[in-house]
């Protein structure tokens, strides 16, 4: 994975722009705020924000959400999957945090062409601050593996993070409540 410069071109951060309103989008709807956007030839084709407490379905990653997006309307249009996957080998994803290793994991099944991410994800990156995912893998028996796509971090990052700080400071209401009562230690 490659880290960005701060001052990389002025159209990675017009499309991160984009992907920042989605994941605001999100927080607002108290979902932990992760946005995208898909991108073919330029042109923005599919977006996408966290919707898992929303649908009370873990995997409603912001990914997820812009891919089933495509998809559906790639079935419209009357696609067949060797088109679909061509379609995705030229798609470029722009995302405010690293995708996770399940989202990572779908990207290079799909076959997608670049991701450029925000903030990394040092509890569950898949573009490797966890596994390294968008290297791609070695055929499996049934002759599916993932392609592997190319991937550069950093890239808007500081708002990435103040989207996170915000939502956590306010506390998640979605969250589980602790099992266990919190300990409070005696001062010596």
């Amino acid at each position: 994975m490659a880290l960005v410069k701060e001052d990389c071109c002025e159209e990675s951060h017009k499309y991160m722009g984009f992907a920042l309103h989605q994941a605001k989008l999100a927080r607002e709807a108290l979902e932990v705020p992760v946005g995208c956007v898909i991108l073919e030839e330029g042109n923005i084709i599919a977006s996408g924000r966290n919707r898992t407490n929303e649908t009370r379905n873990a995997t409603r990653h912001a990914e997820m959400e812009a891919i089933d997006e495509l998809i559906g309307q790639w079935r419209k249009d009357g696609l067949s999957p060797s088109q679909v996957a061509e379609k995705f080998s030229k798609c470029v994803l722009y995302v405010t945090c690293e995708p996770c290793i399940m989202c990572a994991s779908a990207l290079s099944f799909l076959g997608i062409k670049e991701v450029y991410y925000g903030c990394g994800n040092d509890k569950f990156g898949g573009c490797g601050s966890i596994l390294p995912l968008h290297i791609g893998s070695s055929q499996t028996e049934e002759g599916q593996g993932g392609k592997g796509y190319k991937c550069s971090g950093g890239i808007m990052a500081e708002e990435a993070v103040s989207l996170f700080k915000c939502f956590y400071e306010q506390g998640n209401p979605n969250a589980p409540k602790p099992h266990r009562p919190v300990v409070q230690r005696e001062m010596a």
